[in-house]
């Protein structure tokens, strides 16, 4: 009898990504995986590159160089940031400190499929919620809640609907949820919310015990290659993972391009610009062509496309247009676009006006 996985393991379907195997790099359109247009900073490339004279060397275990950037980027308490590889990487080592077999974790229907998977990874069952207008529900998620709730996980802005909470409704909602619950704010997309209301959620870390929000660097930063991520946690959170992460997991490269990237205000305030004024214009556009867009705060946009989401899928990666069908995410008549290159959108746009002619 071979070695046998946990049983909860084999009930997990593994996370699927956006369209990878792209025969024709040269001329596609990638729109399908929320990555920065404009790529890393050209500081942050230097940075990596400067890093290479010491592969042979193990990196900072204790990251204390990006926690203290970090912290004096975005006013926080350097001893609360715990780095990981990635934020993925956080989620599930939030799951497997905090829930269990046994034990329930919360998330919303459209969430992001790394909160399931994580928490059957450690054993617990994973229960979708319900949303509202693709929107997350608090009422909804606190009645869910049950004795065996142990976390609740949801990103805000959503992925993939770019839907977002005020910060009025987390307060709400961390309120209304009972103090033994974790609430995980995965905070990904951050950067790209520019609404009045909106917070990322460090101040319900700063004013509560049971609050971890989660930052990446692969989105605004464009370092998606380097997996960069970390958690702002109460003490006692931090230290748990810092317990149980791996000693090395951010390499030193990463670590390097991280701090540098952090310090390039230019490049994050372009590509800050160009997103709120392309998220606009691709809204107004596709709801003009017919595919109306739900109104969000990320780097991309959600279309209802109905009937026609294969046909439209298929013609346009017949044009080497490559976009993200989310069925994966109970979203089976809509298609993600990321908010790409000025040329590419343009180049979207029209591919997506002729097919409307061509179906009329």
């Amino acid at each position: 009898m071979p070695p046998q996985p946990h049983p909860a393991i084999l009930t997990i379907a593994p996370y699927v990504g956006g369209e990878s195997a792209i025969t024709d790099p040269g001329r596609a359109v990638r729109l399908m995986s929320n990555e920065n247009p404009f790529g890393p900073s050209a500081k942050a490339v230097a940075a990596f590159h400067a890093a290479a004279d010491g592969l042979h060397l193990y990196p900072s275990g204790g990251h204390a160089a990006l926690r203290s950037a970090i912290a004096l980027r975005y006013g926080l308490d350097a001893e609360r940031i715990v780095c990981g590889n990635g934020s993925d990487e956080l989620i599930l080592l939030l799951a497997k400190a905090y829930a269990g077999t046994g034990d329930e974790v919360i998330y919303p229907a459209h969430g992001f499929l790394m909160y399931p998977i994580a928490a059957q990874a450690a054993g617990a069952t994973a229960v979708k919620v319900s949303e509202r207008n693709l929107c997350v529900d608090i009422d909804a998620m606190c009645a869910a809640v049950t004795d065996r709730t142990r976390i609740v996980f949801l990103a805000n802005p959503a992925n993939p609907t770019g839907t977002y909470l005020p910060f009025a409704a987390l307060q709400e909602l961390r309120q209304r949820l009972p103090e033994r619950i974790l609430l995980v704010i995965d905070a990904a997309y951050a950067e790209y919310a520019d609404q009045a209301d909106y917070q990322a959620g460090e101040a319900l870390v700063a004013a509560t015990d049971n609050t971890v929000v989660l930052r990446t660097f692969s989105k605004l930063y464009g370092l998606a290659a380097l997996r960069v991520g970390y958690g702002y946690c109460p003490p006692e959170i931090a230290s748990v993972l810092n317990r149980i992460r791996g000693p090395f997991n951010v390499s030193a490269p990463a670590q390097a391009a991280a701090i540098a990237a952090l310090a390039d205000r230019e490049h994050q305030e372009k590509s800050q610009v160009h997103n709120s004024l392309w998220r606009k214009k691709l809204t107004d556009q596709l709801n003009i062509l017919g595919f109306p867009v739900t109104p969000g705060a990320a780097n991309y946009v959600l279309s209802y496309t109905g009937q026609q989401t294969q046909s439209l899928y298929d013609w346009l990666k017949a044009q080497h247009i490559y976009v993200r069908k989310v069925a994966g995410y109970g979203l089976p008549e809509h298609l993600r676009i990321t908010i790409g290159r000025a040329e590419d959108l343009e180049i979207f746009l029209a591919s997506v006006a002729a097919f409307g002619k061509g179906q009329g």
